[in-house]
């Protein structure tokens, strides 16, 4: 019987590139072949509830492209339909296995999913590797000086820089060649084996925009020009490096940068305080007594709540999966603080429809909105969505491209007062914590 030749998995998850990818380097200097590996979970992809959902379509031309440059060196991606334990189940019955090669993932359920996979190589005596890739620094990497993790954005982006260095910023990119990997001839599942469809979207390799990000700090509040870098979708997927990005921000835009630790810093929060998936990090909070009137939540997800600023944004989400970082401010602080609804129904229904949602950022930002998170907004901050139009949209040109009605009869009357919502809210929070 012919010995199966031994190689070592690359597996891809949120980092679905070629260069500049930590543990594929890893892999490809292990001394043996590669053979890439990607899975469409059952487990996640029943998460998505709609069949055209972009997200799933951005993974599958993703990977498609990978195939395009990987066809180079007689190989694919390996792509299997089915939950990670199976998957791996099969792959040590048909391959002799030295390693496992990943990139880190920080969300709870992943941790979880990894351990689980670890568990069952380590029974096999078979190695799993798993390293930083997605965030420049992870948590329990930047602590204070007792010990004790950050729980204020400002010091700890003070003390992100002190510690990035030439190494935090190392390029991981191997010159590949002919044996470079298994010669894999998998053919990528259709979306519609996968369950779902074609969407809207077109796939294109993300690039760093010059002109965009050297005047980042100056456009990025208006959500009428082209002023931020839709890159969002990019680093959430791995189809760019963020230290490629991070580099890029240290020479051209400061405010971009900070940015860009602000990602850092949530990851860090919910590696370190995994209770925030579900819960506020500040106990208190949970004393709020919500109002949580449906009506008016499905109000809100449809954009029909009369305040111009908020329905533009709640439109243009639903219809392209994109929305303004502003104007997510302005629609999280409505939904928390006009209508008192939980962060909680916003932050999973921008789970649903946002192209770049990262739970880490999603939620951290939501909890920032209500006032409940590490480094919040206080309870008394509350986003006016008329002085913010007035200030961002002047002219109403973003607003008249989602709200076609706006300058009409048509357009809803307001669903709460805002004078009267503001009251209401300050008087609702300030009863919880007081």
């Amino acid at each position: 019987m012919e010995r199966k030749e031994k190689v070592v998995v690359f597996w891809f998850r949120r980092d679905l590139r070629i260069e500049d990818n930590v543990g594929l380097y890893f892999a490809l200097n292990s001394g043996y072949r590669v053979l890439p590996l990607f899975i469409f979970d059952k487990s996640i992809l029943a998460r998505f509830s709609r069949r055209d959902d972009a997200r799933v379509d951005y993974i599958h031309q993703a990977i498609n492209s990978l195939n395009n440059t990987l066809k180079d060196y007689h190989t694919s991606v390996m792509c299997l339909h089915t939950t990670a334990s199976e998957a791996y189940d099969k792959l040590f019955e048909q391959y002799d296995i030295a390693a496992i090669y990943c990139n880190e993932d920080y969300e709870p359920t992943s941790i979880d999913r990894d351990n689980l996979i670890a568990k069952k190589a380590s029974s096999r005596n078979i190695s799993f590797f798993q390293y930083k890739d997605h965030v420049i620094f992870k948590g329990g990497e930047i602590l204070k000086s007792d010990g004790t993790p950050y729980q204020i954005y400002t010091p700890y982006a003070k003390m992100w820089r002190v510690k990035l260095d030439d190494r935090a910023l190392f390029d991981y990119t191997t010159i590949l060649c002919q044996e470079s990997f298994v010669s894999v001839e998998n053919d990528l599942p259709t979306l519609e084996e996968l369950g779902f469809e074609r969407s809207s979207l077109d796939y294109t390799h993300p690039i760093l925009d010059e002109g965009i990000i050297s005047n980042y700090d100056k456009n990025r509040d208006y959500p009428a020009i082209e002023g931020t870098t839709r890159l969002g979708i990019a680093l959430r997927f791995g189809t760019i490096s963020i230290r490629k990005c991070v580099n890029f921000a240290l020479h051209h835009n400061e405010v971009w940068l900070k940015e860009l630790i602000w990602r850092d810093f949530f990851s860090q929060i919910m590696y370190l305080f995994p209770q925030v998936v579900n819960s506020c990090f500040k106990d208190k909070y949970e004393r709020i007594n919500w109002r949580n009137n449906e009506e008016e939540f499905d109000l809100w997800c449809k954009g029909q709540t009369g305040y111009p600023l908020v329905d533009a944004g709640m439109r243009e989400l639903n219809e392209t999966g994109f929305m303004h970082n502003r104007v997510r401010m302005v629609v999280a602080s409505f939904l928390t603080k006009h209508l008192l609804i939980d962060w909680r129904w916003g932050e999973a229904y921008f789970a649903q429809y946002l192209l770049d949602y990262d739970l880490a950022s999603n939620n951290g930002n939501w909890q920032w909105a209500a006032g409940c998170g590490c480094d919040a907004a206080p309870y008394f901050r509350i986003f006016n969505p008329l002085e913010q139009q007035k200030k961002f949209d002047k002219t109403g040109v973003y607003i008249r491209k989602w709200v076609q009605e706006f300058d009409s009869l048509d357009y809803k009357n307001p669903i709460v007062d805002n004078k009267e919502a503001r009251i209401r809210a300050i008087e609702t929070y300030k009863k919880a914590l007081i």
